[in-house]
């Protein structure tokens, strides 16, 4: 138990797991880490958004002592709730994670996040003939719309670097360029103690949907009334605003002007027009 210990009281600079002495003592699971490269995260409690305290690099040994169900996540692996408590006192979303089918306790019920009500978001409507769409950027989902755990989240996050390019996920014009922020400027990093989307841009498009790009490094490269076409840039990706890192937070409302009363979830309409988040 000394090695534990020593290896939880190391945790906040871990990038990659050791065999823990628990296991001598405690069923331990085994598993591997599949990010497709990028190092999986590994988090103070069960959610995208809490505290990073280290990584496991793609392709390397994690030790499974239960499961707990919280917020959904699309990996490289599976789509899942469920994620797994590591040996080393941290939490990892299981959809990165290869392992047995069987043999993966629960946790005690005191280790799952209590369960809050999530609104129901709108009808997605059927595509219009002609509509073409694309991703707004290429990365991972990070957190979801309006999950267990944040179910005030009317987006989604998608884990793109600082300065990649954000692109118009479909012709449409420009409507809004702003700056949300509850204090200071969008010209610097945010910080999650702060309110607002920092930079960010919405562009309607045929039949009322708006969709929004928040969290930009610095102002938008596109005006109000501008035409935009599909796959033009529209900004880049920073953590302007109530942000922990760089990302791109996406959303899509069914009508204009956007509001919470009218978001729907980016990953399901983007589906629903034959556009897959992978």
């Amino acid at each position: 138990m000394k090695m534990l210990a020593t290896v939880v009281a190391g945790l906040v600079a871990a990038t990659a797991l050791t065999a823990p002495a628990a296991a001598a003592t405690t069923k331990v699971v085994t598993g591997t880490a599949k990010t497709g490269g990028t190092p999986l995260n590994m988090r103070r409690t069960p959610s995208p958004t809490a505290e990073r305290v280290g990584s496991v690099a793609s392709g390397k040994t994690v030790w499974i002592l239960c499961q707990v169900t919280a917020q959904q996540v699309t990996g490289t692996v599976r789509t899942t709730n469920l994620w797994d408590h590591l040996a080393n006192g941290s939490y990892v979303s299981d959809a990165y994670v290869e392992r047995p089918a069987t043999g993966i306790p629960s946790c005690p019920t005191a280790s799952a996040p209590p369960v809050q009500p999530v609104e129901q978001a709108p009808a997605i409507p059927a595509p219009a003939k002609g509509e073409s769409w694309q991703l707004p950027v290429s990365a991972g989902l990070v957190s979801g719309f309006r999950t267990i755990a944040r179910p005030s989240h009317d987006g989604v996050d998608l884990a793109a670097t600082r300065e990649t390019p954000i692109l118009a996920a479909a012709a449409g014009t420009v409507i809004r360029v702003v700056c949300n922020v509850s204090a200071g400027s969008c010209d610097v990093d945010g910080n999650r103690n702060l309110g607002g989307c920092g930079w960010y841009a919405e562009v309607q498009h045929a039949g009322g949907i708006v969709t929004r790009y928040c969290h930009m490094v610095r102002r938008p490269v596109v005006t109000v009334g501008q035409a935009v076409r599909k796959g033009q840039l529209l900004g880049n990706v920073g953590t302007s605003g109530s942000s922990s890192g760089p990302h791109l937070h996406f959303e899509v409302h069914v009508n204009a002007p956007a509001a919470r009363a009218n978001a729907v979830d980016p990953i399901a309409f983007l589906r629903s027009r034959g556009v897959t988040l992978r």
